[in-house]
């Protein structure tokens, strides 16, 4: 039996009760409570072009009857150019060239936090005049500045389950697909492999590299065995689950998070949930102990993960080593 998703989850409705929360020295008491808006809408005139995107996998814009410009998606039921002149709708292609380079949101609202990283930018699809904007993602790994830019090609993806919104699709680039997936239409995103995203290449590590990889696993060790005993840390992890392999140059290793319990293990996993790279490995210690954010050190392509959606994880990371330095502090 296929359980119903609410329109809000479950994890956002909180349990009844209260709990006490210390700030400033201060105690003060924290009491669960709701208030409840719900309200229906209609897709008005444009029932049609979302009910394409939701039953057909078609992308539909209006094309005016007099001029001839195509306006994706379908806005408008008449043309402001030619005295009001009525539009029809037309299908376009499901491959396109962004209109400039997108904006990439990694922290996201609790409302758009299941999306993030993603980017936001504008698309031109074959047979359009005008830009749909649209959410953008990558196969390659987590989405970095450069990987999606102006004049970068794109496809439409459709999503497996859709309602007829426009977070139904989202496009990735061409060039990580293939020949006869950026052909088809209707390409949904279960057809993409999302899971062997092409891993950066490490050098050879010289004696010296070894060396300062063996010394700074050591202190990481030592840091990740504070943060396990520091209930402000383990706190940043409650709940969490996930094996992560981390490779360095000079070798690799294991952190291992289990709701609210971090270890650090010199072996290698045989399936992770995602997997780290990262050329120097005081990058990453530098993170663990607060030195500088993890989640700039992946932005800034110094550290690779190989899923996208696994920023959460570092994210994590990050609140870890902040907890752990304010708890020393307090």
């Amino acid at each position: 039996m296929i359980k119903k998703k609410k329109v809000i989850d479950e994890i956002y409705i909180p349990d009844v009760g209260s709990q006490v929360e210390t700030i400033d020295g201060k105690e003060y008491l924290i009491t669960n409570d709701a208030m409840y808006t719900f309200f229906r809408r209609t897709k008005g005139e444009f029932s049609g072009f979302f009910l394409a995107l939701k039953n057909e996998k078609r992308l539909l814009g209006c094309r005016c009857t007099k001029c001839g410009i195509v306006r994706v998606p379908p806005f408008l039921t008449h043309c402001p150019d030619c005295n009001f002149a009525p539009t029809e709708m037309i299908e376009v292609e499901q491959v396109g060239i962004m209109n400039s380079t997108p904006p990439i949101t990694y922290f996201a609202t609790s409302l758009f936090q299941h999306m993030a990283p993603y980017g936001r930018g504008r698309v031109i699809f074959k047979g359009a005049d005008t830009a749909m904007s649209i959410n953008l993602y990558t196969t390659t790994g987590i989405l970095v500045p450069g990987i999606i830019k102006k004049g970068t090609e794109v496809k439409l993806i459709f999503r497996d389950e859709r309602i007829g919104e426009m977070t139904d699709v989202f496009c990735v680039p061409t060039a990580e697909l293939t020949h006869a997936q950026i052909n088809k239409k209707g390409l949904q995103e279960s057809e993409i492999d999302w899971e062997r995203p092409q891993e950066p290449s490490l050098p050879p590590a010289s004696e010296e590299d070894s060396n300062q990889y063996r010394k700074a696993l050591d202190k990481m060790k030592d840091l990740i065995q504070d943060m396990n005993r520091n209930e402000s840390a383990r706190k940043a992890i409650a709940g969490w689950k996930r094996d992560i392999q981390v490779k360095a140059r000079g070798g690799q290793f294991a952190i291992r998070i289990d709701d609210g319990d971090i270890r650090l293990s010199e072996s290698a996993l045989s399936s992770p949930d995602f997997i780290m790279v990262c050329d120097d490995i005081n990058t990453l210690l530098d993170g663990l102990a607060y030195r500088g954010a993890i989640t700039d050190s992946v932005i800034n392509k110094k550290i690779w993960i190989s899923k996208n959606m696994e920023f959460n994880t570092i994210f994590k990371l990050d609140r870890m080593a902040r907890f752990m330095v304010r708890s020393k502090k307090a």
